[in-house]
């Protein structure tokens, strides 16, 4: 293989594109589709199977949208925001609470998804990955996650950067030991640490504005 050849399939650049290009790319036009997909997934997706079990009315506000509905009281809200809701973003790793890759912010703090019961979000505000973002324009940590390549496979950033957020507006982004304590209930199978926190310390930055 030839420099030129390894150059565009490892150095991150094929024709002229960059890396860092396709992700900024990418990130935009995920944010300007999500409500549209999130709709067409609701009206397309087959109804839940009933299950035999006790329900309870819940209505609560999810990235800014009033939402009520009965849910059966053992499911947990991660389930309840992707199957009910299609809100995939929030991504279901071990299930137990361990690897962070289901973190959403509840009433603005960090929460593991898959250890609330839905249930218990009755009156409050959740807020997702895919809630961070303004129109087409990205939040900080989302645009410092892509400027300081801070993914690799990406199954675990929508976590990570909810964690992220929640780092800097609790007040914990204050030095690079503080953001590795907080974050370090945020598994990365990749290895992207360096890139992380590098992203948390630049939106540190910008958020203080």
């Amino acid at each position: 293989m030839d420099s030129q050849a390894h150059s565009d399939r490892y150095g991150g650049t094929v024709s002229g594109v960059s890396r860092r290009t396709v992700l900024g790319a990418g990130a935009g036009v995920t944010a300007a589709s999500l409500v549209p997909l999130r709709l067409e997934a609701q009206e397309q997706a087959p109804a839940p199977l009933q299950e035999a079990g006790p329900t309870t009315h819940i209505s609560f506000q999810v990235n800014g949208e009033q939402v009520e509905m009965d849910v059966d009281s053992r499911s947990s809200l991660l389930d309840l925001l992707r199957e009910r809701l299609a809100l995939t973003g929030t991504k279901k790793g071990c299930d137990h609470g361990q690897c962070g890759a289901c973190t959403v912010h509840l009433d603005g703090r960090a929460v593991s998804s898959c250890l609330t019961m839905a249930g218990k979000v009755d009156g409050r505000r959740v807020t997702t990955i895919e809630g961070l973002a303004s129109g087409g324009e990205l939040h900080p940590m989302q645009q410092a996650f892509i400027d300081n390549d801070a993914l690799q496979c990406g199954y675990c950033t929508p976590g990570q950067i909810m964690s992220a957020v929640a780092c800097v507006t609790e007040g914990h982004a204050t030095d690079p030991e503080s953001i590795r304590e907080f974050m370090s209930g945020n598994i990365c199978r990749c290895g992207a640490y360096v890139g992380i926190l590098a992203a948390v310390s630049q939106a540190a930055e910008t958020m203080k504005g």
